[in-house]
């Protein structure tokens, strides 16, 4: 539902699972030769955890009746169904495009969210004011609350938490993963590349607001409504050349020394 009514924000997850397909597909020769697969039972199980657990939070008490909490269930009760189906074997394979599925294909509850927004709002509202004041415009900052001044005129910019670009980090992560997966193998240099999203969404979030920043000198309209969503997007594209080239530093200049020695 989020990811329809909020798609700058969660449109992301309608992908997950096509990601999560494409990881099975990559697969298809390992799995291709456990045919005729082996059913194991053990997966009812899961399932029946996963059911049970499904009708607690609709049914029972209140805090449980949320889709962070009742995802567990629906977790597990996909998970036991490929194990059922599929059988142990395959589940080696399996396992990870359906973990892939359950994580990122979920919007993130709100008190979750809060809890780190606040943060990222005041690093996002510091580096946008370093930012503006290295390229010579005048602004001062109070709290989350940007002032660009133009010819004497005051340009408020505050950075709500729309703009703190948490929901730009958790789309980032799902990203490095998805390259970690599918152009690195040692474990170390994947775990690098997705660590890397972090510090690259934080930098791109500061330098669109801070883009922000500057239309709002022209027109106060430039920072509300689809115009806003707009100037998001457009700066996704140079975040995945950044993240790109962060993976070409990671797979060709920080190079493995059992590689090296099996290359040899």
């Amino acid at each position: 539902m989020f990811a329809w009514t909020q798609p700058s924000d969660w449109g992301h997850t309608l992908l997950i699972p096509v990601v999560s397909g494409y990881f099975i597909w990559l697969r298809r020769a390992e799995l291709t030769r456990l045919e005729p697969f082996k059913q194991c039972w053990w997966g009812l199980l899961l399932v029946a955890i996963g059911v049970g657990w499904y009708m607690v939070c609709v049914f029972g008490p209140k805090p449980l009746f949320h889709h962070n909490i009742i995802s567990a269930g629906v977790a597990s009760a996909i998970f036991g169904s490929a194990w059922l189906f599929f059988g142990t074997a395959a589940m080696r394979w399996l396992w990870f495009p359906l973990a892939f599925t359950c994580i990122f294909g979920q919007t993130l509850s709100e008190v979750l969210l809060n809890k780190v927004t606040f943060q990222m709002q005041d690093i996002a509202a510091y580096g946008a004011h370093f930012l503006l004041t290295v390229i010579g415009t005048e602004v001062d900052r109070s709290g989350n609350t940007l002032t660009v001044w133009s010819d004497g005129v005051a340009h408020p910019l505050n950075v709500a938490e729309a703009c703190s670009g948490m929901r730009m980090l958790v789309a980032f992560l799902a990203l490095g993963v998805f390259l970690a997966y599918t152009n690195l193998k040692v474990w170390w240099q994947r775990t690098l590349l997705v660590v890397c999203g972090v510090p690259i969404a934080i930098l791109v979030n500061m330098i669109r607001i801070a883009s922000m920043g500057i239309l709002t000198q022209y027109d106060q309209n430039f920072i509300d409504g689809e115009f806003h969503e707009l100037v998001g997007v457009v700066w996704m594209l140079p975040a995945l050349f950044l993240y790109l080239g962060t993976l070409w530093v990671i797979r060709n200049l920080m190079v493995d020394e059992t590689e090296v020695k099996l290359a040899v």
